[in-house]
Order: structure tokens, then sequence, then C-alpha cells
């Protein structure tokens, strides 16, 4: 069986994660197989264009960032991201769960939903915010564009109240 199980900085991305160990790699072998989780981190592209604070005419007062700067933030973001799974695939790797690591740039609701065709994952686990109505109309919901878009099954593990 392969899990893919989308990890974020938030406690909630890593209580899914959790709950996945507890609940679906202490299951008997006859009834999913060897389970192997991936461990998926959706990385945002650095900006290259910014926008100043302060006078201007809007729009046409936007800069381009030095490619030192760029590169800088990228380096930063890489770093956070091998970081983040670290800590994730230690949790695994105590539990003695077989993982693996993917990190993949782009908007992170798209590229979990890219991983699990890339892995051919039979369930995809996601962690929920339990935001309201109307907080997911206007901040979007990473669950909810997953459920609706993955090509498999997608498991949203809510927190205990």
């Amino acid at each position: 069986m392969r899990v893919v199980v989308a990890i974020d900085e938030s406690e909630l991305s890593f209580y899914a994660l959790t709950w996945a160990i507890d609940h679906l790699c202490g299951l008997s072998s006859a009834v999913t197989g060897e389970v192997t989780l991936f461990l998926v981190h959706g990385q945002t592209p650095a900006q290259t264009f910014i926008f100043p604070a302060g006078p201007g005419n809007g729009l046409k007062s936007g800069v381009y960032a030095m490619p030192t700067v760029v590169d800088s933030v990228k380096k930063a973001q890489d770093a956070h991201s091998a970081a983040l799974l670290a800590k994730a695939f230690e949790v695994c790797k105590h539990r003695l769960v077989k993982a693996e690591t993917l990190v993949l740039e782009g908007d992170p609701k798209e590229v979990i939903c890219q991983a699990v065709e890339q892995v051919n994952a039979d369930l995809l686990v996601v962690g929920s915010r339990g935001l309201g109505k109307i907080k997911r109309a206007f901040l979007g919901s990473v669950s909810d564009y997953c459920a609706h878009h993955a090509k498999c099954p997608v498991l949203i593990v809510k927190p205990h109240k």
C-alpha cells in the first residue's frame, strides 16, 4: 500500500502523520500489504518580483529582486523543507515505518495531487485546520482541494477538540 502524507509546518500535519502510522501501518499485512509512506512537502517558488512599500504608482513601482536575493531565499526554503521532512522522517524511523520524502515546488495543494499521481498512491492523508465556511472561502483549503482533485481516496484527519 502506497500512502502519501502531506507535511507542512503545522502540528496538524504531524498529527495526521502519526494518525496514519498508528492506524494504517499497524494493520495486519494481510489487509494492507506492506505500507510505504511518501512524505510530501509543497514548497512555494521564490518570487522574483516584489512590490516596495511606500509612495509610487501601484503596479508601476514594482521591481525585480537581485539574483543573489532570490538565491538566498531559495536556499533558505530548501533548508527549511529539508529540516521539516527530516523531522517527519525521524517520526517514521522511530516507529519502524518505511518512508520516502519528496519536496515539490509549486502551489502546495496542486503539488500534493501531482505527488499522488507520481507515486501511484493508494491513499492520500492530509491534516485539517478546521476552518469555518467563511475562512475556507477566503483562505482556501488544501484538504478540500485535494479531496476534489486527487486521483485516489483522500483521508482528512481532524484534530481532537
